[in-house]
Parts: C-alpha cells; sequence; structure tokens
C-alpha cells in the first residue's frame, strides 16, 4: 500500500508554530514514528508552503497511490485549486486537521477540501494522521 501524506502551508514550522494549538513536534520527527508504526506501508511526505506545489504533487500521485492524507493547512479555507486537483484524480483523499478547526475563528469552518474527500478526521492533533492511516486499513 502506497500512502502520500501531503501538508501545507506553515507545516513546516510544527514544534515551533503555536505549541499551544499544534504541539511541540516537528513533523519531521513524527513521520518517523509514522514510518515505524506502520513499516508496511510505503508513507511518503510531502510538505509545500505554495499553493501550486501542493496541486501539482496531488495531480503527480493521485492516479498511481492508494491514498493521500491531505492537511492544506489555511488553503483549506481558500483554494478552489486543491478543491478541483482532488475532484480530478482517482485517488482517495482523506483531509485531516491537527486542531479543532470548528472549535477556531470562524472563517475555518469552511472547507473547500471536505466535499472531495473520503472523510474528514479533526482535532487529534498528531494522532489525525494515525487515524487517516487506520481509515485505509
Amino acid at each position: 500500500m502506497k500512502i502520500i501524506i501531503i501538508n501545507g502551508p506553515n507545516l513546516n514550522l510544527l514544534g515551533k508554530r503555536e505549541p499551544e494549538v499544534y504541539g511541540s513536534t516537528s513533523f519531521d520527527d513524527y513521520i518517523k514514528v509514522l514510518t515505524q508504526k506502520y513499516p508496511d506501508i510505503k508513507l511518503t511526505y510531502y510538505q509545500s508552503n505554495i499553493e501550486g506545489e501542493l496541486i501539482s504533487k496531488i495531480q503527480e500521485v493521485g492516479f498511481d497511490y492508494d491514498g493521500i492524507i491531505l492537511n492544506a493547512g489555511a488553503y483549506t479555507h481558500t483554494s478552489i485549486g486543491i478543491a478541483d486537483a482532488l475532484k480530478a484524480v482517482s485517488t482517495p483523499t482523506i483531509e485531516v486537521h491537527i486542531s479543532n478547526t470548528f472549535s477556531r475563528e470562524t472563517f475555518r469552518h469552511q472547507s473547500y477540501i471536505s466535499p472531495n474527500a473520503k472523510g474528514v478526521i479533526i482535532g487529534f492533533g498528531l494522532k489525525s494522521y494515525d487515524l487517516a492511516i487506520e481509515a485505509y486499513l
């Protein structure tokens, strides 16, 4: 099974950015935990702060992978382009958010990703990624 985790803007700052919201673990450290926990899965990780690069990655993997786990960060609430890319590919996507977006600012309550996702997991910290992997299993 091949699964890719795609993280959007500012998620490269996990462990440093708002630790009260996002925790104190970097994603580089967390991906090591996930690859050890799921040795039978070919787990790939990609992060970009640039919307077009996220769209290009979705198009690149969207026909060859078994699953996409997408945390589009702030683009969740603004990017019709990412939503369209998800509609255009055949690989199922699970939308993930570390924080509970519904307990935050009102603008975070809207997602352009959700209608194009197999499911949505929010608010369980980095464990949200584990839950997404389990959903594919």
